[in-house]
């Protein structure tokens, strides 16, 4: 019986068409639930450490800063510029630096100079917010020794120095 059922024809023609409603469904609320589950929030604004003494040579600084918070980070922003008493200091060139850990050593930088320095965070959701504005110093350069004045007695001798840093220094260290 099987086979002669297969032999047969059938005509499978529907004689009313279905009537299907077109639905949109709305994930957005599921989507936004989803999404925050997921998602890390942007870090909190790092600290950055004043300077500490034995961090700067004539011509580098060594920069560090840390968070308050347990933020993940994926990497940080370091942004440092000159300080100008002149009124066009805002034109002055300002670099940014990525850097991975929570410190940093700027290199090619002017002697005896202040630099002004902030930090942002960055991860997957954003940047933080920068932290305070931090000067350093350069260490000024070592002075030179004019050989023709040099004096000396028995008890005593005079030596002098011309410094070529343009902005004054504080005081030297002469050793014997």
């Amino acid at each position: 019986r099987l086979e002669e059922f297969l032999k047969k024809e059938v005509d499978l023609e529907l004689s009313t068409l279905p009537d299907f409603e077109e639905r949109v469904i709305d994930f957005s609320e599921v989507e936004q639930l989803m999404n925050s589950i997921n998602t890390i929030p942007a870090p909190c604004a790092p600290v950055i450490n004043p300077q500490a003494p034995n961090t700067a040579t004539g011509t580098s600084l060594r920069v560090c800063w840390g968070l308050f918070s347990d933020d993940t980070v994926e990497c940080y922003q370091l942004c440092y510029k000159p300080v100008s008493n002149e009124r066009s200091s805002d034109e002055q060139a300002e670099h940014t630096l990525k850097v991975k850990e929570t410190y940093c050593t700027i290199t090619n930088l002017l002697p005896n100079t202040q630099y002004e320095f902030w930090v942002s965070a960055l991860n997957a959701s954003g940047i933080s917010p920068p932290s305070e504005r931090t000067v350093y110093v350069t260490a000024p350069s070592p002075p030179t020794i004019k050989n023709k004045k040099i004096r000396s007695c028995e008890n005593a001798a005079l030596v002098c120095w011309e410094s070529r840093d343009m902005n004054p220094v504080d005081s030297y260290t002469v050793e014997l």
